[in-house]
């Protein structure tokens, strides 16, 4: 039993996701580049054109041709090759950064929020203390504890992003629990277990969905953030972040090695904010109701 008035995940809620997805041309556009980015890190080995990682020293920044279609770095290595293999990287890393907070965040939010008492009191100071400091700041210290490197990086900012998960979880998990469905179960003898997994966290997955797809775009921007000053991915790795701080020396005599793996950066960032907030508008059970309703 679920609650009418919250989304949760089954065949008719991915029928309305699609459906509203598809009425909503910004969302529309923001899938479609999903699409396109997701294809071209699945393909990478068959839509590359040279090795990411080759040197040319003969061909060193050379501008875009039909060799190479978004020219050449300061070593000859093909930007369209690298581009594209860096599209393997920024996926990884954003999708490995927010399932880390989010579990984090879902397991202790789910404590907090159902059994409460010293649980939530405990927890939710410590969150207090994580919230303190801003997350690109306290990401920046502790990539910078950690070492340099794409992995640390991934692991700092997860460590600084799951905090918000917490609490995001525990208001609706505190909000959820007090309907009458879930005092039903209780009153027929289910297991806290079984309340918390079968009738709360369903009904929770709405709003975690929404933060999660947004915090993608967020994820994928910090970490080329890191990479730029150089915590994050370390050459040849063909990461965007890391691509443009080495092209930043080029700039005026080589603009290509800068503008297309930003540009990729950009629209990839742009899609998950789109797709973020068209899922918002679609997810939201006030604006459901006003549907029905007309009001």
């Amino acid at each position: 039993m679920t609650d009418r008035g919250t989304p949760t995940l089954s065949f008719a809620t991915f029928l309305k996701l699609l459906r509203g997805v598809l009425q909503d041309w910004p969302t529309a556009l923001g899938g479609c580049l999903l699409l396109l980015f997701a294809s071209i890190a699945i393909f990478a080995p068959y839509i590359a054109t040279h090795d990411p990682l080759s040197i040319d020293v003969f061909n060193r920044l050379s501008p875009p041709s039909k060799t190479h279609r978004m020219g050449t770095d300061q070593l000859g290595r093909d930007i369209f090759s690298r581009v594209v293999y860096g599209t393997r990287l920024t996926f990884a890393a954003g999708f490995t950064i927010v399932t880390i907070a989010l579990m984090i965040g879902s397991v202790l939010g789910s404590i907090a929020g159902f059994w409460g008492g010293w649980f939530d009191m405990f927890f939710m100071r410590v969150v207090d203390v994580f919230m303190v400091f801003p997350p690109l700041l306290l990401a920046l210290a502790i990539a910078a504890a950690l070492g340099p490197s794409l992995m640390n990086a991934m692991i700092a900012i997860s460590i600084a992003w799951w905090p918000w998960y917490t609490r995001l979880v525990r208001g609706q998990v505190l909000s959820v629990k007090e309907n009458v469905y879930t005092e039903s179960a209780k009153a027929g003898g289910a297991s806290n277990f079984r309340i918390l997994f079968h009738h709360i966290l369903p009904n929770c997955i709405s709003p975690v969905l929404v933060l999660a797809t947004l915090d993608l775009g967020s994820a994928i921007l910090t970490t080329a953030g890191l990479s730029f000053i150089g915590l994050g991915a370390q050459p040849p790795s063909p990461e965007w972040g890391a691509m443009i701080s080495s092209g930043r020396t080029y700039i005026t005599q080589a603009w290509w090695y800068c503008t297309f793996p930003g540009t990729a950066l950009a629209l990839t960032v742009l899609s998950f904010n789109l797709i973020g907030d068209g899922l918002r508008d679609i997810l939201d059970p006030r604006r459901t109701r006003r549907e029905r309703t007309g009001r």
